[in-house]
């Protein structure tokens, strides 16, 4: 293991680590991004976890503020000006995934089954719009719930999505032996060199339909998904079914138009297809760009997105 992916002793590259724990249940947040570095009910995963001591991969069960995904060339109009933001994914002339995904986060609202992060998105360049931003994780009957709210604290209107990165755990192993359904109805298709949107497809009688459970096997899916199918309480659901039976779930509230999943292929060979990345995500790739159910918020508005993970 290089230098660059692991830490010094006693220093851990996600920062300090705040356990909570519901019966069954335990998770880990993180102070570096704010994000969820495990979720495991009865010892089983159902957020695939990543080491303590490793640099997250991925943006592994990190929040994606202020968008999600890819943004292309790292340029946006907004209100009649047009921003240009560093370009994260140099190689794909992309920005991607928002500012937050290396900041330090404070841990407040402590108790044993909940803990808020909160941070501060400051201005700059190409976003010079201070947002503040309070992720409640708490642990309950029905799993995990991730509540999520960003409120403009500036003097003018801004513009805001919101995504999140965990994986759903296979329980063991590789994903290829489990049984996946996803909610989508129409993919989002992008082209192959730098992954931006191209169109939009039905995924009935395509590979990528699996909206009754089937075997994933070899599949390969990095793509968003949208005009999901909810249950009567507004939730989508994706679900994962292990080879040890377990099933790891994670829903999305109506807030979230959009789920990416993603199967890991290109991520290290020790990490590749070991967690099925599943983003709830309020806009799709490219959304700052396109302008794409993009999110406007007026000074001192908030918004508030909710997804939770369970295991059944």
């Amino acid at each position: 293991m290089t230098a660059e992916t692991r830490s010094p002793a006693g220093v851990l590259p996600s920062g300090e680590q705040f356990e909570i724990s519901a019966g069954r249940q335990h998770a880990t947040i993180v102070q570096v991004g704010g994000g969820v570095r495990e979720y495991v009910v009865d010892g089983r995963p159902v957020l695939e976890p990543y080491a303590a001591d490793r640099m997250r991969d991925g943006a592994h069960g990190a929040p994606l503020i202020p968008w999600p995904n890819r943004l292309e060339d790292g340029r946006y109009s907004f209100d009649g000006t047009t921003y240009q933001v560093p370009l994260t994914e140099p190689e794909k002339r992309n920005a991607i995934h928002g500012f937050l995904l290396w900041q330090p986060w404070e841990a407040t609202n402590r108790d044993a089954d909940r803990v808020v992060m909160r941070t501060l998105l400051y201005p700059r360049a190409g976003y010079p719009f201070p947002l503040g931003i309070r992720i409640s994780y708490e642990l309950g009957p029905k799993g995990l719930m991730v509540t999520t709210t960003a409120e403009n604290l500036g003097d003018r209107a801004c513009p805001y999505g919101h995504g999140q990165h965990p994986y759903l755990s296979p329980g063991s192993g590789h994903i290829d032996g489990c049984t996946l359904q996803l909610s989508g109805r129409t993919r989002i298709v992008t082209d192959a060199e730098r992954q931006l949107p191209t169109g939009r497809e039905p995924v009935e009688g395509t590979a990528f339909d699996f909206l009754e459970p089937r075997s994933l096997g070899e599949t390969r899916i990095d793509h968003a998904f949208t005009d999901l199918v909810r249950d009567d309480g507004g939730r989508a659901w994706t679900r994962l079914w292990g080879p040890d039976g377990g099933c790891a779930e994670l829903w999305v509230d109506d807030s979230y138009g959009f789920v990416e999943t993603y199967t890991g292929d290109t991520l290290a060979p020790d990490r590749a297809r070991r967690g099925l990345g599943t983003e709830p995500m309020t806009c799709p790739p490219n959304g700052f760009a396109s302008e794409d159910h993009v999110i406007r918020l007026e000074p001192a508005e908030s918004v508030t997105t909710v997804w939770g993970a369970c295991l059944s």
